[in-house]
């Protein structure tokens, strides 16, 4: 039998031999389960868990809903015969602490993720070696979406912007890694999906520019200005920096010599790295909010719709059934 595969990018799902295991059923199990397996170096006290989970609960209602969400998860985990059961995945317990125990050849995506990131972290793409750029693009090629899509949870939303941040930045050392390397199309190729994260993102739009010149494709770089000013305008109200209008200007004017600056130097200063970092966040937490304000649009609309079929029910009762409408009066 093949090793059980936890993934969370993208959304929540447990696989063996290519087969999705619906073991773990319950909610509160599945989202006891995904942090424990994102906190899993660590034990963690039962009572903290059942307040993180029934928050809204008194303590004697989150410590007895806790014990029964434990119970079901250590039988998904436990059971022998049960297509979930791996011994790479252990529930240790006892009457204080919570640890879930994997063994190393276990397989989730968020671990392998951040295995790869973790060396590289302060590395600038153009210092990379074919291994390390090799094991990062193994990593952005597990990045099929946000972490857990469609979980609110508080610790869910920090994990989540954690592990974009690193997506992000696996993306631009690639960039870097293939502007050195000459590999213009396949720096394109990160760029575009650096854009996805973010459409905003000037820095992004000026590496992009500079890979299209260097691949031959100056129409093309002088297209991503555009693109570049209209998302600015679009998302925060702004024209883009000097910095990017210089290098738009000389591509119009045909001057050749488009730097290829490392990746350090395409940063800005200090400052403005600080206030992009900020606009960042801002707008992702824009995009949460909206999000959020649309799934409650979504829940009303249905609510909304449900009362509606239940009145036209009532009515139709109380039109067959005219002792049903009230009191009648009398001739």
């Amino acid at each position: 039998m093949s090793p059980l595969r936890v993934r969370l990018f993208g959304g929540f799902s447990l696989q063996r031999d290519a087969c999705n295991c619906e073991s773990v059923q319950s909610g509160k199990a599945r989202e006891l389960l995904c942090y424990l397996l994102l906190h899993r170096h660590r034990s963690h006290s039962r009572e903290v868990l059942a307040s993180m989970l029934w928050g809204d609960r008194t303590t004697t209602q989150s410590k007895k809903y806790f014990r029964q969400t434990l119970w079901q998860l250590q039988q998904a985990l436990h059971a022998p015969s049960d297509n979930l059961s791996d011994p790479a995945v252990t529930l240790r317990t006892d009457g204080e602490s919570v640890r879930l125990e994997c063994q190393p050849h276990f397989w989730l995506d968020t671990a392998i993720f951040e295995a790869a990131f973790a060396p590289v972290r302060g590395m600038a793409g153009e210092d990379l070696d074919e291994q390390k750029a090799r094991s990062l693009r193994r990593a952005a090629d597990l990045y099929k979406g946000e972490l857990l899509e469609g979980w609110f949870q508080d610790w869910c939303l920090l994990h989540r912007e954690r592990l974009q941040n690193a997506y992000e930045s696996i993306l631009e050392k690639l960039m870097g890694y293939c502007e050195k390397h000459g590999d213009f199309e396949g720096g394109q190729g990160y760029g575009e999906l650096l854009l996805c994260q973010d459409q905003a993102r000037e820095r992004t739009y000026y590496r992009l520019m500079r890979l299209h010149y260097l691949a031959g494709d100056r129409v093309g770089a002088i297209r991503l200005f555009q693109r570049c000013e209209e998302a600015l305008k679009k998302e925060l109200g702004v024209q883009p920096g000097s910095r990017i209008v210089e290098l738009y200007n000389r591509l119009r004017a045909g001057q050749a010599g488009v730097a290829m600056a490392t990746e350090s130097e395409s940063h800005v200063a200090a400052g403005t790295q600080r206030s992009e970092m900020l606009d960042n966040r801002l707008r992702r937490i824009k995009s949460l909010l909206l999000r959020v304000r649309q799934r409650l649009q979504r829940d009303i609309r249905d609510v909304d719709a449900a009362l509606t079929a239940r009145q036209k029910d009532l009515n139709v009762e109380k039109a067959s059934h005219p002792r049903m409408a009230g009191p009648q009066k009398s001739p």
